[in-house]
């Protein structure tokens, strides 16, 4: 054995044995090289090892590996006032990063860390450290407006909309292009705060969106901001346009045609893209024939070429207050991929039988054409089974039977949904109403009637049969995946809750999803309903795509994917095209290893694109409701405190409107903050605030700019009393005035006073409320749809 082979063979061993010293002697009889000849080598290759560093002499005279401590690699989220926290583990405490340790890294960079002081145990307090790298910037381009000013070398400025960057200067070089004054414009970053410079970014400006005060800009630089593709390559449309707008007679070879069948799309009055049909009725055996018809969108999208890149690109279409921004042109999505009533179109079919007890007996999956025998609105299909109205029953009457027979095996579905745990969160949906220049004028709450809810059940029952089908011919497939809560946040959860005294009946470290359904049960109609619902999402994790099955717990299902919805989710669209193939190629190995490479990439990346069109989404209902808010400062409201923060209440208004009341303008005592409770208390006066709590608000400050709504109390002395006492170690003082020291909690990266919730992207916003309905969009987000032509097809609900 030569000396390399006897060194990588010590440290082979050492290595693998980690954390075990051993004599020079015990190493010898672990390798097997008792021989007194072998054991000169050995000691002369240790002594190699340790000058190498590959090998440390304990205390004890013995040896072991020194193992280099893999870096750490987090997001960091900035303070307004220098420091930090960078969210490395999500079962571990944030770390906190001083002013002087940030490596000027700005809000949402990838940062590699070191340790400086560990966490203290048995403390709330988290470990400190350093950013020693910035892996990734966040921030390749900025969206603001122009103002044109010459400052040095530099042509202007750009006025930064995003409140993460709220404290930087942007300095626009004569590189790129020359805007004029108040133009909204797009500038790549080309340096970015350090020594020289420590607030302070550079770039060139790569596009002018328009004017500040155009209508639709405001919209426009939200999809700049979250880099979201809105504009079709040339090659694209050029291959959308040579795409014919009817089915031509050799595409029909080889599909069972069901254009006899009564089918029919039911969707919002104003959709255009109809991507799914349905049919039913009641079978010779008592069962039930229930048909899901989905656009055979893949058949016109081929891998590889330019339209397959681009909703690749795009992972989803984002439906905003006035636009959509489509996954897929509208020579696809509005015409002939959309089942339009006449005309025929190529359809993927799931066809099931389903008996008394809402169980899916038999079924079967297949290429088809269909043709849609009417465009049905839920709203006259809710006429017809919930109002019963005469006029829309004589309109429809061929069609009536059907719909009858629909509504039961909806009720069946919903049974057996309920039975096994699924859990329905029942939050308000919003539509925003604006003018013909973008300006909102009204906020209206969206109705969810049985229509709705049924086509919902018809298409998670879909969903769920295309998963186990393909799960059970055990093939790479792409599924849609919600996993059990973490344990430690559901035990803190149940701990919340025995607070109020609520129950979580069975085992928490084994938590179902029957579990947390008898809870909201057992909460319904109380006023800890919506703060149990907020608490439960924050729980829960976030849905995502797999190649691997691991079930959907929101939904109780052990198998779910997405299948429902392919002209506006690429997932959809990759699920059709896994049918077709393993149809085509059969399911042997070669077949198998096709897909077994790419499904990982394609459910990472839809997964991120996802949240990109959720976050995109979000940030322009927050600003457009700040700015229809802007009209009624000095009105008062009605509310329901949405969330509990130490530095004030969130109230969140009828309309869904959240905004934020803060503990400096609640005057009339001297509120304390009590963690357990999650409560703000009067010292004197004994009122308590808590989450789902009744209120009357002022409206004293909206700003569409910053997408924040600030109210006082009206009649604080109306607020009830309480005997709950703050402990002096469980409270965090009012009126501005911070509890001493820092937490590095991560549900409390806030400064002292509270103030960092103006100048961290919002993130109290989200660590509330809209945190556990981020949460609730990403767990159901596809169930069933969005009005306003987002389609979710598991829940109308728009933070379901």
């Amino acid at each position: 054995m030569t000396t390399n082979d006897l060194k990588e063979k010590i440290l082979t061993h050492l290595t693998d044995n980690a954390g075990i010293s051993y004599s020079a002697e015990k190493l010898a009889h672990q390798l097997g090289m008792d021989d007194a000849n072998q054991f000169t080598p050995i000691v002369q290759s240790l002594a190699q090892l340790e000058r190498e560093k590959k090998v440390q002499v304990t205390d004890r005279g013995e040896f072991e590996a020194v193992i280099k401590q893999q870096p750490l690699i987090g997001t960091f989220h900035g303070n307004d006032k220098g420091f930090g926290f960078v969210d490395y583990d999500p079962d571990l405490p944030d770390m906190y990063i001083n002013p002087d340790h940030t490596r000027y890294a700005l809000n949402g960079d990838q940062v590699e860390v070191k340790v400086l002081r560990p966490a203290k145990p048995g403390s709330d307090q988290g470990p400190e450290g350093q950013v020693t790298r910035i892996v990734e910037h966040k921030y390749e381009q900025v969206v603001g407006e122009f103002k044109q000013e010459t400052v040095g070398n530099y042509i202007g400025e750009i006025l930064l909309k995003d409140k993460k960057l709220s404290r930087y200067h942007f300095y626009v070089t004569d590189k790129g292009l020359k805007p004029l004054d108040g133009q909204v414009v797009t500038a790549t970053v080309e340096t970015y705060p350090s020594d020289e410079a420590p607030e302070v970014l550079t770039g060139a400006v790569t596009e002018v969106i328009g004017d500040k005060d155009e209508p639709g800009i405001d919209i426009m630089s939200v999809i700049y901001a979250h880099d979201v593709p809105h504009e079709f390559p040339k090659e694209v449309m050029e291959q959308a346009n040579k795409i014919p707008l009817k089915v031509l007679p050799e595409e029909k070879k080889g599909r069972k045609d069901i254009t006899d069948q009564p089918l029919v799309t039911i969707d919002a009055i104003e959709s255009k893209d109809l991507d799914d049909a349905v049919v039913a009725w009641k079978m010779d055996n008592g069962h039930y024939h229930l048909g899901v018809h989905i656009a055979d969108v893949s058949h016109y999208v081929k891998p590889g070429t330019p339209l397959d890149q681009e909703a690749f690109k795009r992972g989803t279409s984002v439906y905003l207050t006035d636009r959509v921004v489509p996954m897929l042109p509208k020579r696809l999505s509005n015409g002939i991929c959309s089942l339009n009533p006449g005309e025929e179109r190529l359809a993927m079919s799931c066809e099931m039988e389903i008996d008394e007890q809402g169980k899916i007996v038999n079924h079967r999956i297949f290429q088809s054409v269909m043709k849609s025998h009417a465009r049905m609105t839920y709203k006259a299909v809710n006429k017809i089974l919930e109002s019963h109205d005469a006029k829309t029953i004589k309109q429809y009457e061929d069609l009536v039977p059907m719909f009858e027979t629909m509504s039961e095996i909806h009720k069946l579905l919903l049974k057996n949904r309920k039975k096994r745990g699924a859990i329905d969160f029942e939050a308000p949906e919003a539509k925003i109403i604006v003018d013909e220049k973008g300006h909102p004028t009204d906020i209206q709450l969206r109705d969810r009637g049985l229509s709705e809810r049924m086509i919902e059940s018809f298409m998670l029952a879909a969903n769920e049969t295309v998963a186990e089908h393909y799960f059970k011919e055990h093939v790479p497939f792409l599924y849609r995946i919600h996993e059990t809560p973490d344990s430690d946040r559901i035990k803190a959860f149940a701990e919340f809750l025995s607070v109020f005294g609520i129950d979580v009946h069975g085992d928490i470290k084994n938590v179902k999803p029957r579990m947390l359904q008898q809870v909201l049960k057992d909460v319904a109609g109380t006023p800890e309903e919506q703060m149990v619902q907020v608490m439960m999402l924050r729980s829960m994790q976030q849905a995502k795509y797999s190649d691997e099955e691991l079930g959907h717990f929101g939904l109780g299902a052990k198998y779910y994917t997405h299948f429902t919805s392919p002209i506006r989710r690429y997932p959809d669209d990759t699920v059709h095209r896994l049918i077709k193939w393993y149809e085509k190629h059969g399911k042997n190995e070669p077949a198998k290893d096709h897909w077994r490479d790419k499904l990982p990439e394609i459910a990472e990346h839809t997964s991120v694109t996802e949240r990109r069109g959720i976050d995109t989404e979000r940030d322009v209902d927050s600003m457009k409701k700040a700015e229809y808010m802007e009209d009624h400062v000095g009105e008062t409201f009605d509310a329901v405190v949405s969330s509990v923060m130490k530095f004030g209440l969130f109230v969140e208004l009828p309309n869904t409107v959240e905004g934020l009341v803060h503990i400096s303008v609640m005057n009339d005592d001297y509120y304390e903050y009590s963690e357990k409770h999650m409560a703000l208390i009067g010292r004197k006066s004994h009122r308590i605030f808590q989450m789902g709590q009744p209120i009357k608000v002022k409206l004293v400050r909206a700003d569409k700019d910053l997408r924040e709504v600030d109210f006082e109390i009206v009649n604080p002395e109306e607020a009830p009393k309480t005997k709950i006492r703050v402990p002096h170690n469980d409270q965090y003082h009012g009126r501005g005035r911070g509890r001493k020291g820092r937490t590095n909690n991560k549900s409390q990266r806030e400064n002292n006073n509270g103030s960092h919730y103006r100048n961290t992207q919002g993130k109290w916003r989200r660590s509330n409320q809209e945190n556990g309905r981020q949460n609730n969009r990403q767990i159901n987000r596809g169930q069933t749809r969005h009005h306003n032509n987002s389609r979710d097809h598991e829940s109308v609900r728009r933070h379901h």
